[in-house]
Formats: structure tokens, C-alpha cells, sequence
């Protein structure tokens, strides 16, 4: 008795690091737990979610979240939590449209990025400037039936481009892309930091297509892209409010306090192999992260952008991937991230 009794003092003795302060391993316990899905932890286009977990965000909002990221060949983020396998996806705001159609309710929660954050990459040499440069090539994709895969065909067919006019390729990321760039397995592929650094950084490649500013973005997408974000299946989200909203409390603050620091920041609080690694040393991983830091929905802060959905929709019509009617308005809501900037005091 004597044993477990100290063993008991211990544990609640135990703190754990918290923006703004400590919490208890005994507080932490009792938090429900919330399973989330990114779509590559370790990419700048999906960092705010791990983000907030340095950062202590989801415990200092009540969630006692698990984070895990999709790998190379295997289940899919936005699949993941269509199964139930996960309860959250960190995954691109377009999986909402996809699904819809296929009679699958899922709803986007906070909006965490305004552009798509990537960039086509294009061997050097090729002297690829536009996508009309790449016909009868092919084109590396993450995976096939991926954002990227959609991204490609949009900005394409934006082009006058048809899908026999040029091939894609499940290149997938970091290595493997740099592999197929460098040994001609595609001509450009469309990829994020930091591998855009890497390629650049070898001489293996250039950026010819920017889809990850606000000027690029509007120059070959048309509008604001709404990418990465939290998506739940509705069945979920009926059950499980206080989570939702915990969620959301958490990367809303997080997006605030992005706000007020800078890339260098970000990566002083990041797992260490993800900021210094192969492709790019911490000072690189920041500058790359600084370069490309208006993908991130800071002006909005977790509000879908107005214009957003449309041209997500656009996109996946001209792709081929939605062919009937879509309720735009069952594909996302502000409820939750409204909620959040209240709390803070960002209203």
C-alpha cells in the first residue's frame, strides 16, 4: 500500500509543459482522448497541427490528442477517418467535396491554410515554364487521386490542357521525388517544403509553378485555395462537440501565436528531425518556411475563406472527380473556429 500510495504522489506530482504554464499527469488522464491522421506530419503544409502539440495547445484546451501521419503506400489520411480508423483527418479540404458525392458526410472544422502550399518543380534543363511545357511528359503527383493529383489537373486544364495530353506519377515525396526528377522519371512534380528546398538545393530543379503564395495561387488556381484543414465525419462531430471544439480551440490559438512570431520560432519548438534533417538544415527548414508563411490562414484564422469552396469545386470538376451536385454548405462549417476566436478574444 505504502508502494502504490508514493507511486500515486509521483504521478500527480508530474507536470507537464503547457503554453502559459504546467499541467498535472493526473489532469491529463482525465482529458478525452482525440485520434487525428496528418497527411505528412513532418511537411510545412501540414505543420500546424503538430505545431499545437509543442506548443501544448491541446492540453491546455481539455483534448489529449494523438497524432499520427499517413505513410507512403498505406491508408490514406481522409480514409483513415472515413473508417472510423481515426476520429480527425489532417488532410485537404477538397476530401469533403470527393466524398459527397459517394454518399459520405464529412465536414471540414478549421481551415488552416488559404493556398496549397507546393510548388511544381521542374527538372533542370527542362526549361518547363507553363503547363502547355509539359505535354506528352509526365508530371509527378504524391499519389495518384491525391490533392496533388488534383492540383495538377486543374492548373492543366486551366492551361487548355486535356488528361491525354500528358501523364501522371505517384512520385511521392522527399527522396522519392527528388529520385524522380533526377533520374527522368518525370519532367516536374508537384511537391512542398522541405523538398522544394532539396531539389533546389542540389541543382536537381527550379520552381516553375508557385502554388503557395497569394499571387500564385490567384495566377494559376483563380482564387484562394483552402487546403489543409480538420475534417470529421459528421456522425462524429453529432457525438462529440466538446472535443470538436477543444480541437479547434487549440488551432485557433495556435494560427495566434503564428501570428505574432516568425519561421525561426516555429522551428526552435518542432521535433528536432523534422527542422534538421537529410534535405534541409534548421536554418534552411525556416527560411523555406518563411518564404512560403502566407499559406497559412492567419488573416482568417481558422475561417473558411468566402470564395474558397468554389474553387475548390471548380477544380474538381475540371478534373473529373465531381460530376453531380454538391451542397457546398454541408462540406465545411465556422461554428467551431467562430466559438474559438470568441474565447480569445479575436472577434
Amino acid at each position: 500500500m505504502r508502494t502504490l500510495k508514493l507511486g500515486m504522489t509521483m504521478a500527480a506530482a508530474i507536470a507537464l509543459p503547457l503554453a502559459g504554464g504546467y499541467l498535472s499527469a493526473a489532469r491529463a488522464a482525465d482529458m478525452p482522448t482525440v485520434t487525428m491522421m496528418v497527411g505528412g506530419i513532418d511537411k510545412q503544409i501540414y505543420l500546424p497541427y503538430q505545431l499545437a502539440e509543442s506548443l501544448g495547445m491541446f492540453k491546455k484546451y481539455g483534448i489529449n490528442m494523438k497524432l499520427s501521419t499517413e505513410q507512403s503506400g498505406g491508408v490514406g489520411a481522409e480514409d483513415a477517418v472515413i473508417s472510423g480508423q481515426v476520429d480527425m483527418a489532417g488532410a485537404w479540404y477538397n476530401h469533403t467535396i470527393e466524398f459527397q458525392t459517394k454518399g459520405k458526410d464529412v465536414v471540414d472544422i478549421v481551415q488552416l491554410s488559404v493556398a496549397p502550399g507546393e510548388r511544381i518543380m521542374c527538372a533542370k534543363g527542362s526549361t518547363v515554364t507553363s503547363p502547355t511545357d509539359w505535354k506528352g511528359k509526365s508530371v509527378g503527383v504524391t499519389d495518384l487521386g491525391s490533392g496533388t493529383d488534383a492540383l495538377v489537373s486543374y492548373v492543366s486544364a486551366r492551361a487548355g490542357m486535356k488528361p491525354t495530353d500528358y501523364t501522371k506519377v505517384a512520385a511521392g515525396a522527399g527522396q522519392t521525388m527528388i529520385a524522380a526528377l533526377k533520374f527522368g522519371k518525370a519532367i516536374c512534380g508537384i511537391t512542398s517544403q522541405p523538398t522544394v528546398n532539396a531539389i533546389e538545393k542540389l541543382g536537381i530543379g527550379y520552381s516553375a509553378i508557385d502554388l503557395s503564395t497569394g499571387a500564385g495561387v490567384q495566377k494559376w488556381l483563380g482564387g484562394a485555395y483552402p487546403a489543409a484543414g480538420v475534417l470529421v465525419r459528421a456522425e462524429w462531430l453529432a457525438k462529440h462537440p466538446t472535443e470538436a471544439q477543444g480541437v479547434a480551440n487549440a488551432l485557433v490559438a495556435t494560427l495566434q501565436w503564428m501570428k505574432t512570431h516568425n519561421a525561426m520560432d516555429v522551428a526552435n519548438v518542432m521535433p528536432k528531425d523534422f527542422v534538421s534533417n537529410k534535405l534541409s538544415t534548421k536554418e534552411e527548414y525556416a527560411a523555406a518556411l518563411q518564404k512560403d508563411w502566407g499559406q497559412f490562414n492567419l488573416d482568417g484564422l481558422g475561417t473558411m475563406p468566402t470564395s474558397g469552396p468554389q474553387t475548390v469545386l471548380d477544380m474538381e470538376k475540371a478534373g473529373g472527380k465531381v460530376s453531380t451536385a454538391v451542397d457546398l454548405s454541408k462540406t465545411y462549417t465556422n461554428q467551431y473556429v467562430d466559438a474559438a476566436k470568441k474565447l480569445e478574444g479575436l472577434n
